[in-house]
């Protein structure tokens, strides 16, 4: 879908932005994205190439007419660093502005500790330190709510935070714009700027793992929610009085079907008390004890993405997280699940599998910056107008 139309000062950005995400594109293509006249275009894209941000490239073919040319980035090394955090370490990136990861590396990080968020802020120094090239700035995925992208306060159960000020105390450590996002909702914006989203305004991501989150998309903007908590899926009821989750309450997905739930059913069941990769190893091994559990999940997993699909209406759901790896057993129970309990008009929705690696978390924090300039709903906050005027302002920013 089309990015809402750009005005002023954010025309350059959201050019260069398209042009780094999506590939080359002629002057006409720019303005049918963005939404602005064509003589705009050419007057902007003439400055951008008089200060080496863009160069002309190869003809477009022609139906009649002078051929054009399109128009793509100039070698200017912009590019922004991306931090997942979990609760025992940090993944970090260095993703260019065409989505390539140039640099990742782990380091270990334990959220309890009692100066974690100066721990996490020396982990960034270092990489902001060592960042090659011209930095837009910083993302950071939470497995948990944040208020605002901007703001970046932050309620997350499984790191031990609550009300966490994530946000300032790492602009104010690392002198550049970091945006600060719930993990799941960074692989959304992934999604818009890299992969479905190109071609679906409307769309799901479903992560299965540690947790189970859900990244809504609608008309092409992230949705959040009125405090920042929209589509944590994990936290559907499920049952009235069931197992008790990681919230609070009981009876959640999570609770059914998270990565410490299956562990613990693996253990009950007499499968395997290794953990998740053994319970996976002996799916592989062919157990059917393994395979049936797994199976299960996916069920109800199923039935649970149903209700969300029912709600929202996507055009397609995404489905990703380091569970993914074993997709071909949660899939047995999925795939029938998921139809059985769609409407008859919903049946034909389709979900598409991902490939899975840790980086895409980091990656996804990285798109949280590399997306600023196609804001146009104020998500980004005053973080995202610092990243559009470096962005504007050139490498000497």
């Amino acid at each position: 879908m089309p990015a809402q139309p750009a005005r002023g000062d954010l025309v350059p950005s959201a050019v260069l932005g398209l042009l780094g995400t999506r590939g080359p594109l002629s002057r006409a293509e720019l303005a049918r994205q963005l939404g602005v006249s064509p003589a705009t275009v050419t007057q902007i894209t003439k400055a951008l190439l008089a200060r080496d941000l863009v160069v002309e490239l190869d003809q477009v073919p022609s139906h009649g007419g002078r051929p054009a040319r399109r128009l793509g980035l100039a070698s200017t090394g912009w590019g922004a660093i991306g931090a997942k955090v979990t609760a025992d370490h940090v993944a970090l990136v260095h993703v260019a502005l065409d989505g390539s990861v140039t640099g990742s590396s782990v380091h270990a990080f334990d959220p309890d500790a009692p100066h974690a968020l100066d721990a996490l802020a020396v982990l960034l120094r270092d990489a902001v330190e060592s960042h090659d090239g011209h930095l837009l700035g910083v993302g950071v995925g939470i497995p948990g709510a944040v208020d605002s992208q901007d703001s970046g306060s932050v309620e997350a159960p499984t790191l031990g935070w609550s009300e966490a000020r994530v946000g300032r105390a790492l602009r104010s450590a690392l002198g550049v714009p970091v945006l600060v996002e719930n993990d799941v909702n960074t692989l959304a914006v992934a999604e818009r700027v890299y992969g479905v989203g190109r071609d679906h305004g409307s769309y799901l991501v479903a992560t299965i793992g540690r947790g189970i989150g859900c990244g809504v998309v609608i008309d092409g903007a992230l949705y959040r929610g009125a405090y920042g908590g929209a589509g944590e899926i994990g936290h559907l009821p499920m049952s009235v009085d069931g197992p008790a989750c990681a919230c609070g309450g009981h009876g959640c997905l999570e609770a059914y079907i998270g990565q410490a739930a299956l562990e613990r059913a693996a253990r009950e069941r007499g499968i395997t008390d290794d953990g998740i990769d053994a319970l996976r190893l002996a799916a592989d091994q062919g157990s059917a004890d393994a395979r049936a559990l797994f199976a299960e999940a996916g069920a109800m997993l199923g039935q649970a993405l149903a209700g969300v699909v029912h709600t929202l209406d996507p055009e397609v759901v995404v489905l990703l997280g380091e569970g993914i790896t074993a997709w071909q057993y949660w899939e047995v129970g999925f795939a029938a699940s998921f139809r059985r309990h769609l409407m008859p008009s919903r049946r034909g929705t389709p979900y598409r599998i991902d490939s899975w690696d840790e980086d895409k978390w980091a990656l996804g924090a990285a798109a949280l910056v590399l997306a600023s300039p196609f804001d146009q709903t104020g998500a980004t906050g005053d973080q995202g107008s610092l990243v559009r005027e470096r962005l504007h302002a050139g490498p000497s920013a």
